[in-house]
């Protein structure tokens, strides 16, 4: 026999009530526990994790070990984890948020299930002194419809709803119904019968839109059923647009020691950098499209396809921030210490081949395959993937779409090293996530990248190497702790060959050519090896304020050769504000300093003077679930370490669409 039950939020005056009208209890049905009205969405809150390649990956990625409280997302598929902002995140996850990459349904809470009583005497809160004991105790005997929560409580004291009422009538009709067809019809008076038929048709409004939200649901579920993109894949997706305008362009290389290029050109044979332009105002995009593929409900395939028109690259440095004010790189142009937070690495150029793509050309930047193989241990492997793709981000201001506008206040330069945040999936990789307890959470991977540039171009045939063990390649691990509910640690280490003198972090001018020395033997084709140590923490101090904090050191040296090594550091302090000005802003205010050389050994040298600064503000207005505008600035003072040079200024106006 069916049986249909009422949520005990009901009141219990409501089966007083009816039993008064009908001296016989009423079975009540099952119904949402929120109050509903008329006009009330009929739509659930859907939520499917985004995994970095990621976040994250779209609400499917790994879930981590340690708990990643309140939102923040950035736009790379496996690690972007805002862990302490309740933003909507980019709709990109990482592997950082991976764990079981499709979730199981989720079961009711074992404190709201119902299970049926024979006997009041069962609900511990019913007492025969009580005003409502009578008739509670006919219904049970009577009917035998009667529903208490497994605590064996009964709840009488909730508010009832009049749709909960008119839930609780219909299902009243559905069991003298059964009572009838069972030929127990005889314990139904006519004057009940009558007593019904009056409520139904008192209350036949309330039980129509009932039916018709129904309807309406089973409605739609036909319908996106039908739709749907495919049974084994979801398509997530982010684009960026953002205006974006600077001041303080580089003077050029007739003051002593002005700029990035000085040094570069006397020492590694490479253009020195060009006196900066006055600042156009540009406008940009991004836009990737990932394709999250389970075979088997708990795998996860992440295919990422994107387009940009951030200029920058080999030979057309003035297409990015950091071109026109002259302060990139001496061979792409683009890093530096002026860089945008979503703008690739490389600019146009493909590192890979030195050979520059056109403005919004499709281009695969994530490829990326994640499964478990034990309880807490999950594998991952790609041939497009990035350090930051498997490590948690940690810090709030990580998200490329809703956090912080510039490159050096979103991670920690540790995840960057080694192209490690390329932003077009440089490196082919592979590791493990071990969720070792709640708190605790240990990752590692080794990447590899391989190029066969074009010798005409004064590199040898494959200034990167080639091979999985014989060209460039990082190790890297990270350690994710959460030794309370409102400290999230992480500890990184990693170390790099690269067979190129580079950093390839993309946040300084000093990326190539890392170690400068008069000795001519040093240059930009000198072997390097890079020990990287870094850590990151965030603090919640309030539900609306996080405190966060990085660290880095990265330590290089040459492989070969003649002996000299350079010392890099940076390290960043913010505030992150949570619904400022409306709920689900976010805002953050950020100061540090950006990676500069600290310290010199060897036959190494310097030309920099002094100490760069970084202050940076922004808030993220998030217009509806889908749409994010975030107007920001931030100033850096002593760009590219050279006191010479005047404080660059970077406006930026950027709106985010996820879907």
């Amino acid at each position: 026999m069916n049986k249909h039950w009422l949520s005990p939020i009901g009141s219990v005056g409501f089966y007083c009530f009816l039993l008064s009208l009908l001296s016989l209890g009423a079975i009540v049905p099952r119904v949402e526990s929120k109050e509903l009205s008329a006009d009330q969405s009929d739509e659930a809150p859907a939520s499917f994790v985004a995994a970095t390649v990621a976040t994250p990956i779209e609400q499917a990625a790994i879930s981590t070990p340690v708990e990643q409280t309140q939102a923040s997302a950035t736009p790379q598929l496996l690690a972007e984890t805002p862990t302490t902002s309740p933003t909507i995140l980019s709709r990109e996850r990482s592997v950082s948020e991976l764990s079981t990459p499709i979730p199981e349904p989720v079961s009711q809470p074992a404190g709201d299930a119902m299970g049926q009583v024979t006997s009041v005497s069962q609900l511990s809160d019913v007492q025969p002194t009580d005003w409502a004991f009578q008739a509670l105790q006919s219904l049970v005997e009577r009917y035998g419809c009667i529903a208490g929560y497994p605590d064996r409580t009964y709840r009488g004291n909730r508010a009832l709803t009049r749709f909960e009422f008119a839930a609780g009538l219909n299902a009243c009709l559905d069991r003298v119904s059964e009572l009838i067809a069972a030929g127990t019809a005889d314990l139904v008076t006519k004057q009940d019968l009558a007593t019904l038929q009056r409520l139904q048709e008192e209350f036949a409004a309330e039980l129509a839109t009932l039916r018709g939200r129904v309807d309406a649901l089973e409605a739609r579920t036909a319908t996106l059923e039908a739709q749907q993109f495919s049974t084994t894949t979801k398509l997530t997706g982010e684009a960026i647009f953002s205006i974006n305008t600077a001041w303080g362009p580089y003077p050029g290389a007739g003051r002593a020691n002005a700029g990035p290029g000085t040094s570069n050109s006397a020492v590694n044979g490479v253009a020195p950098g060009t006196p900066g332009q006055d600042t156009q105002t540009t406008f940009s995009n991004r836009v990737r499209l990932n394709l999250l593929t389970s075979f088997s409900g708990k795998d996860l395939l992440i295919t990422g396809l994107q387009v940009f028109n951030f200029g920058g690259g080999v030979g057309a440095p003035f297409g990015s921030t950091s071109g026109v004010l002259g302060y990139g790189d001496p061979v792409f142009g683009t890093a530096s210490n002026v860089r945008l937070s979503y703008e690739p690495q490389f600019g146009s150029t493909n590192p890979s081949t030195l050979v520059n793509t056109g403005a919004n050309a499709v281009s695969l930047y994530k490829l990326l395959y994640i499964f478990p193989v034990a309880d807490r241990i999950t594998l991952f492997a790609g041939t497009n993937a990035e350090v930051s793709d498997a490590f948690p981000t940690i810090t709030p201001f990580a998200s490329e779409g809703q956090g912080a506008i510039s490159r050096f206040a979103g991670l920690n330069p540790a995840l960057r090293v080694s192209g490690g945040t390329s932003g077009i999936g440089l490196a082919a990789a592979a590791g493990f996530i071990w969720n070792i307890s709640d708190g605790i959470d240990l990752r590692a991977l080794y990447g590899s990248v391989n190029a066969a540039v074009p010798t005409n171009l004064g590199f040898p045939g494959s200034p990167l190497g080639s091979g999985l063990f014989n060209g460039s390649y990082i190790a890297a691990t990270q350690l994710t702790l959460k030794p309370t509910d409102t400290i999230d640690l992480a500890l990184n280490y990693s170390y790099s060959y690269h067979q190129l003198n580079i950093l390839a972090t993309g946040l300084s001018a000093s990326d190539i050519g890392s170690i400068t020395s008069a000795n001519p033997a040093i240059g930009v084709t000198t072997p390097v090896r890079l020990n990287t140590v870094g850590a990151t923490l965030a603090w919640r101090l309030t539900p609306q304020i996080t405190f966060s904090t990085y660290g880095s050191y990265i330590f290089v040296d040459t492989a070969s050769g003649v002996g000299a090594s350079t010392t890099f550091n940076s390290w960043m302090a913010g505030l992150a504000f949570y619904d400022l000005l409306g709920k689900g802003n976010q805002a953050g205010l950020i100061f540090g300093q950006p990676l500069a050389k600290a310290g010199l050994g060897g036959a190494a040298n310097r030309s920099d003077n002094t100490t760069p600064y970084h202050l940076e503000g922004y808030l993220n207005f998030r217009l509806n679930d889908n749409i994010s505008v975030t107007p920001g600035v931030f100033f850096v003072f002593n760009p590219e370490g050279f006191s010479g040079n005047p404080t660059a200024t970077v406006g930026v106006l950027r709106t985010t669409f996820t879907f």
